[in-house]
């Protein structure tokens, strides 16, 4: 009999410690976890593993079920790349904007529902999910099917949410591994959620390039907001330039005001003279009036007036801008 890590859902193995799903011989019989989903539950440790399944596997593998899926992606992290993994999934979905307590209140959940169906073409139907307020924690009663996948990219709160379910709906002792660190999640979890019905945890989606690298624990900590955003407005002048975490300049050559819906731990600076970091990449990028300049995998930035941008970055792949969610109808 096969037996897999209730915390990550990788196949247990006795033979190599350096390997995923490493058990203590000794420890097999019984034991639920793997070390590594031990050391992050009991200790806070940071195992770096690399994901076995890669994201074109995963949506494979669910598209050939005959299922359906609630497929997350918190507010942040709403851009070109992870609705496009959306959009592959091909069986009956619903769009789940996690983490809902982080969204700033001034924005209505109904305009950006409006929003990501004009932007981003969004035909299903979208819900937002709260498990710290428990909202929208029964969305799975909604569909019809005796099983059904939970999916989203590292840190959507895919593990966080079939946690709640567990604890909250099942009485269960079972937990699934939550973790900040990418790639938690190492292979499909089928839970047993009621007699009838049955959860699938996903290994979490990648982006292609990130804003981090996987060992820089601190700054992974610094993008993923726990609390609620309050979102950071500049009036800028022309050559001021913005400063995300060392590693993104923004230079603006004319007047503007912009806001920044980041994580409130991310470290920002005002600067007027980028010299120091011109030995990085070099983009000129044009801002239409009323547009959001997003960086995949960490937040947004809203720009009220058309402007050009001189951008000083490796990070370079990870910006694109779309119509703003603030622009006036």
């Amino acid at each position: 009999m096969i037996k897999k890590c209730l915390g990550c859902g990788i196949r247990l193995q006795t033979t190599n410690e350096s390997l995923p799903g490493y058990i203590p011989k000794e420890k097999l019989k019984d034991g639920k976890l793997c070390a590594r989903c031990f050391k992050i539950n009991h200790y806070n440790a940071y195992d770096l593993t690399a994901v076995p399944k890669n994201n074109e596997e995963i949506i494979r593998h669910v598209n050939h079920s005959q299922s359906q899926c609630l497929f997350l992606i918190d507010f942040l992290n709403i851009n070109s790349e992870t609705i496009a993994t959306y959009q592959k999934i091909t069986i009956p979905k619903v769009l789940i904007i996690s983490k809902s307590d982080i969204i700033p209140k001034s924005i209505k959940q109904t305009k950006i529902i409006n929003w990501l169906k004009e932007v981003y073409q969004i035909q299903e139907d979208i819900y937002f999910l709260s498990t710290k307020k428990d909202q929208n924690t029964n969305l799975f009663t909604k569909l019809k099917s005796p099983f059904f996948f939970l999916l989203g990219y590292t840190n959507s709160g895919k593990s966080t949410y079939l946690n709640h379910l567990l604890n909250t709906k099942m009485n269960s002792n079972l937990e699934i591994t939550t973790s900040m660190i990418p790639n938690t999640t190492l292979d499909f979890i089928t839970i047993n959620l009621t007699k009838d019905l049955k959860i699938i945890d996903s290994p979490g989606f990648t982006y292609q390039n990130t804003f981090y690298n996987p060992d820089e624990i601190e700054v992974i900590k610094h993008i993923n907001p726990k609390n609620f955003i309050s979102p950071l407005t500049y009036q800028i002048k022309p050559i001021m330039s913005i400063v995300i975490e060392d590693r993104l300049v923004l230079n603006f050559d004319t007047n503007t005001s912009i806001t920044l819906y980041l994580s409130n731990s991310i470290e920002i600076k005002k600067i007027y003279n980028p010299a120091n970091y011109q030995n990085l990449k070099t983009t000129q990028l044009s801002i239409p009036r009323d547009s959001d300049l997003v960086i995949k995998g960490v937040g947004f930035i809203n720009i009220k007036n058309a402007c050009n941008l001189t951008i000083y970055s490796e990070l370079i792949d990870l910006l694109e801008v779309r119509p703003s969610l603030f622009r006036k109808e």
